[in-house]
Formats: C-alpha cells, sequence, structure tokens
C-alpha cells in the first residue's frame, strides 16, 4: 500500500532509504536543513577550488556498483570512477615514504621487504579477511538488528565463529605480521572506526580487504558526485528533495508519528525516517515521552573520532604528494590512546592529507593545488580558533618538511571545520564526525534500534544506526531501513 513517507536527511542513507521507498511505490519527500544534499558529504566552492568536505576515501566498489544495479543502473551511469595506483602514500617515522601499490605482486614485494616471508602471510591474512567481507558486507551488515533470532541460523552461527568476533584487531594482525611499519599499516583503518585494536574485533580484518585487494578509487569531479549521481536516481524514482528546511519537532498522537513541524508550518507523514543524527532526531526532536533512550544512555556509548579539517587552496604545485597521503610519522599508538583511553588534543598528532588536484584537474586553477587536512582527535573537545591554528602550524610544518618547499606562504584560501562546525551543521552529537565506535558492545542488535520502540510509525536511518559508521555502510543502512517498512506497510 502505498504512503506518504518523510525522510529527515538527505545524506548517503537518507537518499538510499527515499530512493529505495520510492522504487517499492511510496511518495517520498526529504526534507534538508542545509542547502544542498550530501550531509556530511556536502561540497562548496571557493576561488576557483571544489572542496569535498568529508568523505574522500572511495572503498568497496561493489556496495556502490550493487545499489545502482537495484535500480538497473551502472555506477558509470552517474560518475566516472578510476582505480588510483598507487593507493596511497604513507610517510613513517625518520621521513620514510612509502607508496602502496594497487597491484598486488607489488604489495607482496613490498611486505617482503620490510618482513621476510610476510609475503605468504599477507596471502592468508587477505583471505580470511576476503570470508569476512564476504560474509560480513553480504550477510550480516543487512541485518536490521532488531531481535537475536536473525542470527538463529546455524549457518551463521558457524559464520559468526569464522569472523572472529572476540579475538581483538590488535591479537589477529600479530599473527600474520611483527614488523612495525606492516602492523600500522593494516592497523590504520581501526583509527576512523572509532576504538583502538585491542578492542575491535578481528572482524574488521575486511577493511584490509577492501583497501588492500578491492582498491583504492576515485569520482571524477569529486565525492559529491557520488551524492550528484544519487540525487539524481532518487528524482529518477519520484523522490521530492527540499533543502533549507530544518525540522523542528517529530509531532507524535497516541503513539504514531503524524508529521513534523517545520518554520514554515506542519507536513503530515504517515511513516517518517530520521536520517538526520539519532541523537538530536530522538532527543530534540520528540517530546520526552516518546523517547526510548535518555540521554545517560548516550552519554554511555563510545563514539568514533571527530576531526579537525582545513581546506587549503594552494597557488602552486606541490612536490611528493599522492592523491591520500598518511602521516605516520609520529606515534601511532599514543594518538589513538588520545582519542579513545584518554580524551584529549593529542600532543603528537597523525593526520591525513588528501590532494584530489594530483588525479583531477577539474578541482583547482591550473598550476594550483587542492589540499584536505584531516588531524583525527576525541568527540567533544572545546575547538577555540588558537586552538586550531596550533594544530595548523603543527602539521604544515610536518607537510612542508615532506614536500620540501614552503607551503603557508602559497595558501591563498583557508578554511578550517571542527568539533562545533559538525554541531551547527549536523547537529552531531559531541561533535562527532564518523558516528558510533564499532566496538563489540555496540554490534548488530546492540546499537541504537533503527525503529523506535515507542512510536509506532518511525525509523531511523544513518551511521548512529545499524550497520555503522563510513559510506558503504550508511547507503546499507538506508536500504535495509527501507526493507523493514515495506515489511510492514504492505
Amino acid at each position: 500500500m502505498s504512503k506518504d513517507i518523510i525522510m529527515i536527511g538527505a545524506g548517503f542513507a537518507g537518499l538510499a532509504a527515499a530512493t529505495s521507498l520510492a522504487q517499492q511505490g511510496h511518495r517520498v519527500t526529504i526534507l534538508e536543513k542545509n542547502e544542498g544534499p550530501g550531509g556530511r558529504a556536502r561540497v562548496f566552492k571557493a576561488q576557483g577550488f571544489t572542496f569535498d568536505m568529508g568523505p574522500s576515501w572511495y572503498w568497496m566498489p561493489d556496495i556502490f556498483e550493487q545499489y545502482f544495479a537495484r535500480f538497473g543502473k551502472k555506477v558509470a551511469d552517474y560518475y566516472d570512477l578510476v582505480r588510483l595506483d598507487p593507493s596511497y602514500q604513507v610517510i613513517f617515522k625518520g621521513a620514510e615514504a612509502v607508496d602502496i601499490p594497487a597491484r598486488m605482486s607489488e604489495l607482496r614485494e613490498l611486505f617482503e621487504r620490510y618482513e621476510p616471508g610476510s609475503a605468504a602471510r599477507l596471502d592468508e591474512f587477505l583471505r580470511q579477511a576476503a570470508y569476512k567481507y564476504k560474509v560480513g558486507i553480504g550477510k550480516f551488515v543487512h541485518m536490521p538488528g532488531r531481535s537475536l533470532l536473525e542470527f538463529a541460523d546455524p549457518r551463521l552461527l558457524v559464520d559468526a565463529v569464522r569472523l572472529d568476533l572476540l579475538q581483538s584487531m590488535h591479537k589477529h594482525v600479530r599473527k600474520f605480521f611483527s614488523n612495525p611499519r606492516l602492523l600500522e599499516l593494516v592497523e590504520f583503518p581501526i583509527l576512523f572506526l572509532g576504538a583502538t585494536s585491542e578492542n575491535t574485533p578481528a572482524l574488521y580484518s575486511l577493511m584490509n580487504y577492501a583497501d588492500l585487494a578491492l582498491g583504492t578509487w576515485y569520482p571524477m569531479g569529486g565525492m559529491h558526485k557520488i551524492v550528484e549521481g544519487m540525487v539524481k536516481l532518487a528524482q529518477e524514482q519520484g523522490v521530492k528533495l527540499e533543502y533549507n528546511v530544518p525540522v523542528q519537532e517529530i509531532v507524535v498522537e497516541k503513539g504514531r508519528a503524524t508529521g513534523v513541524q517545520t518554520a514554515a508550518g506542519f507536513r503530515s507523514a504517515e511513516v517518517l525516517v530520521a536520517g538526520a543524527d539519532y541523537h538530536h532526531a530522538e532527543q530534540h526532536l520528540l517530546a520526552p515521552q516518546w523517547r526510548h533512550y535518555d540521554e545517560a544512555y548516550w552519554d554511555k556509548r563510545t563514539m568514533a573520532p571527530s576531526s579537525l579539517l582545513f581546506y587549503l587552496g594552494v597557488n602552486k604545485r606541490l612536490p611528493k604528494l599522492r592523491h591520500h597521503n598518511l602521516f605516520f610519522d609520529e606515534d601511532f599508538a599514543l594518538h589513538a590512546e588520545e582519542i579513545y583511553e584518554q580524551p584529549k588534543w593529542p600532543s603528537r598528532p597523525l593526520f591525513y592529507v588528501s590532494a584530489p588536484s594530483q588525479t583531477d584537474p577539474s578541482v583547482a586553477p591550473e598550476g594550483c593545488e587542492n589540499i584536505f587536512l584531516l588531524i583525527p582527535v576525541a568527540p567533544n573537545l572545546p575547538d577555540p580558533e588558537e586552538t586550531r591554528e596550533h594544530y595548523y602550524n603543527l602539521i604544515m610544518e610536518r607537510l612542508e618538511r615532506h614536500c620540501g618547499t614552503t607551503i603557508r606562504d602559497a595558501v591563498v584560501y583557508k578554511r578550517s571545520y571542527a568539533h562545533q562546525d559538525f554541531v551547527q551543521d549536523y547537529n552531531s552529537y559531541k561533535g562527532n564526525a564518523y558516528g558510533l565506535a564499532n566496538t563489540l558492545r555496540q554490534t548488530a542488535i546492540l546499537k541504537p534500534a533503527l525503529k523506535s520502540k515507542k512510536v509506532e510509525n518511525l525509523y531511523f536511518t544513518g551511521q548512529l544506526t545499524v550497520p555503522g559508521p563510513g559510506v558503504p555502510p550508511s547507503l546499507i543502512s538506508g536500504q535495509v531501513v527501507a526493507q523493514e517498512i515495506e515489511k510492514e506497510v504492505r
């Protein structure tokens, strides 16, 4: 039966859910508080530069292909995807810069140079990671996480054992490698999952398979091209998008949401999906009697990191940079501890540099460089301008040293972005950038539920519910919630 559905938020999860619901015959309208779509993957332009504001890594290309295939389309119908080679560059201590090759044969040679015998162990490590990817991404992340009965199939229990849910990533990788450089290389995706490797299930070696085997890709024109493609697809399915329409209240009567209140008035709906920040939607848009969780619950959640970001336009090209550059030239373990164990501004931060103009001349004026700097930091920290400027100079000194040239005097555009900006633009809980940490105690049914326990026709999607943070998981989250809605309104 066709329903009038309102989606709050036009991020990846919101767009995926809305498009999937429209395909099922529902009348769907997305209300977005910002001036354009994409959520954290928005874009802005300044002085001839085009800056992606958030996600910059394109991993798991199969997830995107599967999404567009649902609607009889291909990724190539909406944007031009290229594989990066090298995938990225890592700058280790001692100013050692290493390109991570896209070809597996070259990658095996790289591992072997650092640790004799490790090429064969890399093969086995990735073989196990491939299984986790196939089962984890193919089965488990598509589960709505509403009941333990979802895991009652004995075949799934066998899979769960082989997924290494009870072993830490820290122990798992050390069965294969001992060289400090290789350990940092295989553990770096954990830094953005929201916990130390000691507290992250070995299941997440599937990220290494996504990284080292499936490769790092880039949509020409920038990551926002994905959003533009998804918006076009949504509109082709009949979805209506309205921007600059922040929702002020989810109106509930007798246990059912009847619509939302905006500055322009009341908008009625038969089903509501909150693709905005889960904490904000539940704690600020719902009256107290309709909230399933309380502030104490949220305060006890382990959040993934926030970020201090800088968007720079540089009026010259920079040597020695790749598209993606990971600066692991300081203590990896110390930085992780200062995010997760003893949250504070890092004393010697690791950082990441994206230079998409190395691949894509369209994102910067000729002869210029488009630079995106990111320091992963603990959420819920004060971020005054003097703190931002301190870290800007700290990491720019190291970037200049690596490139062998001055950069700060060539910066013609500069913008910073941190905790308070995430709160202002996305109502982000504690100013987080990535959602909930992927710890064992915050996995599957232990995440905030995708369906309200108190409001019959209210659902949630995005990085604070199943399956978790990241662009591909958010894309899946939207499809999963659409599937659950269709089951219940059919």
